[in-house]
């Protein structure tokens, strides 16, 4: 499995998003970015990290950081907990996988004694030049956000 550490080059990515939209790498040079990794839309604590980072839209802006929610859910899934929670923040769909594989937050998981794969919560904050400034794994939704823009505000 890849570990991305800080003042690595971060994986370059082109994803489709809730609304028909694409986000990619290239046009985000420039900007400070928060790639924030969630196992399944409108699960409790994927929707309390959505409404967490939601709630801080306007703080991230202003710190000229652009919030990317990736999880291996489908468009039309991103859609409706989009639209059912309010999000204001991009969630980004990696059905391939190829995306969660690059970032190296792909791998086995067990809950009640069950092996499964899935994704491990984590967010990236990359700099507006694409280096990773600073990791969260295993990540702890309550304050996660506030930490997280904490951070983008010293890049």
């Amino acid at each position: 499995m890849v570990e991305i550490i800080a003042g690595m080059k971060a994986p370059a990515f082109d994803m489709p998003t809730a609304g028909g939209g694409r986000i990619n790498s290239a046009d985000l040079i420039g900007k400070t970015v928060v790639l924030y990794f969630y196992p399944k839309a409108d699960t409790p604590g994927c929707t309390t990290e959505a409404q967490d980072f939601t709630a801080l839209a306007e703080d991230f802006a202003a710190a000229n950081t652009v919030v990317i929610g990736v999880s291996r859910d489908a468009v039309k899934a991103l859609d409706r907990f989009k639209t059912k929670r309010e999000l204001g923040v991009i969630l980004a769909s990696d059905e391939d996988g190829s995306v969660t594989e690059a970032f190296g937050v792909w791998g086995e998981k067990k809950l009640y004694g069950r092996v499964y794969m899935g994704i491990e919560r984590a967010t990236f904050l990359i700099d507006a030049t694409g280096v990773v400034r600073e990791t969260w794994r295993k990540v702890s939704v309550k304050g996660h956000a506030q930490a997280v823009l904490d951070a983008a505000r010293t890049l």
